[in-house]
């Protein structure tokens, strides 16, 4: 549903049509996140009230996020998703097309891991934290989301 690396943020679950992006979090773990919540994150940063000249150059120092506040979506093993914008080390890896229907899935139970990952045709998994950040991701169907499945084929980096 969530990776274990972003418990610590707020989140909640996908809802169907949903359109999603792969997002870096503060915690440096890939995710998904709302485009809508993602969008009104930055648009209540850019109406919050003039900062100071010393606030400003904390903010820079910090590299503070303007998408902080964003949740972490959390989606259900065996959701069905679209996924675009696939890179093409990717395509050409698994002989898949720019955009393609998916499963959500979780590769492990082992606790402290990275276990989210999306299942494409082939029974070829990879992980979220393997995806590139920005990657388009709708929500298809919660319908058919269900408890863990065991894994097929697991690619553990796209090195």
């Amino acid at each position: 549903m969530c990776d274990y690396s972003l418990c610590g943020l707020p989140n909640r679950l996908a809802v169907e049509n949903e359109d999603l992006v792969v997002h870096r979090f503060s915690t440096g773990s890939m995710g998904l996140a709302s485009m809508a919540d993602l969008r009104e994150c930055k648009r209540l940063k850019e109406a919050a009230p003039k900062k100071s000249f010393w606030q400003r150059v904390k903010d820079f120092v910090e590299q503070a996020d303007p998408y902080a506040n964003a949740p972490a979506i959390c989606i259900p093993p065996g959701a069905q998703l679209t996924v675009r914008n696939i890179p093409e080390t990717l395509q050409k890896r698994f002989r898949l097309m720019p955009e393609e229907t998916a499963v959500f899935t979780q590769i492990t139970s082992e606790f402290n891991r990275y276990r989210d990952a999306i299942r494409f045709h082939g029974d070829c998994e990879v992980r979220l934290q393997d995806l590139r950040e920005g990657m388009p991701v709708r929500v298809l169907s919660l319908a058919d989301a269900s408890e863990w499945v065991p894994p097929a084929v697991t690619v553990d980096s796209l090195a």
